[in-house]
């Protein structure tokens, strides 16, 4: 059956081998597929045959896409290529979306324990919980890899360019306090350890980023970071601080 004259078609090169298929090639493929592209696929299934392939086309990379004889290039390439993505150059060094993440998360999940518990989402304690499952989950974050969190850290926090353990013990605290707080127990303990971490957190970020003027990248979401301090970071620890508070607040 002849080919549609207005049917586009691109050229794709792609690694699948016994023990490897490359994933950037089956990403490559949905992507031209989704863009309304008939994709001639061309399996590249030895070593050999994959290294003949980027000497010949002077490329050191695979996959590679061919889109009317002009050479794409990978699955970054192709994004761009698309409108998906800014060219590199373009491309900021700093995203919102891992806290955007940890924090939608964290809300649904307090919205249903709030309907489990209450069969209704709005409740105070629905608010409770997205406040302390969010510390629980970015105290993970920094768990995950403490001693980049802990130098990250030192940064900008003020008691631990003082003492240098802080780093490491912080991510703790604020996990004890966010468990704590989910589960309503030991809040004589959880209550001071959040005021406290939260308070200086709070005064830290205020004075790096807002008296001095400092763009520094936020440790609230690991070692890793490419979250800018500023408004995210003051808003978990005065969070934390606020909650803190409140809980003691209760007890009294």
């Amino acid at each position: 059956m002849p080919k549609d004259q207005n049917t586009k078609t691109a050229k794709l090169y792609r690694m699948v081998m016994s023990d490897h298929t490359c994933p950037y090639g089956l990403k490559s493929q949905d992507l031209l597929q989704r863009q309304g592209f008939e994709v001639e696929d061309h399996p590249l299934t030895t070593r050999d045959e994959t290294d003949a392939f980027m000497e010949k086309h002077g490329v050191k990379t695979t996959p590679q896409t061919f889109i009317d004889v002009e050479r794409i290039g990978g699955y970054d390439d192709l994004r761009i290529h698309f409108g998906l993505d800014k060219p590199k150059e373009e491309q900021s060094d700093t995203s919102y979306q891992p806290v955007i993440a940890i924090f939608a998360v964290a809300f649904l999940m307090a919205l249903g324990l709030s309907w489990y518990s209450f069969q209704s989402i709005f409740t105070v304690q629905a608010f409770v919980w997205f406040i302390s499952i969010s510390m629980c989950i970015l105290a993970v974050q920094k768990l995950q890899d403490i001693e980049s969190f802990s130098t990250m850290f030192l940064n900008y926090d003020l008691l631990a360019k003082r003492w240098v353990p802080y780093g490491k013990v912080y991510p703790f605290g604020e996990a004890f306090a966010g468990i704590a707080m989910t589960s309503g127990a030991l809040l004589w303990i959880a209550a001071p350890v959040a005021i406290i971490i939260g308070g200086i957190g709070a005064v830290s970020v205020i004075k790096a980023v807002y008296i001095d003027k400092r763009e520094l990248k936020c440790a609230c979401v690991g070692g890793d970071s490419n979250v800018p301090l500023g408004f995210i970071s003051l808003t978990e620890n005065l969070m934390m601080l606020g909650m803190g508070l409140w809980m003691l607040i209760r007890m009294l």
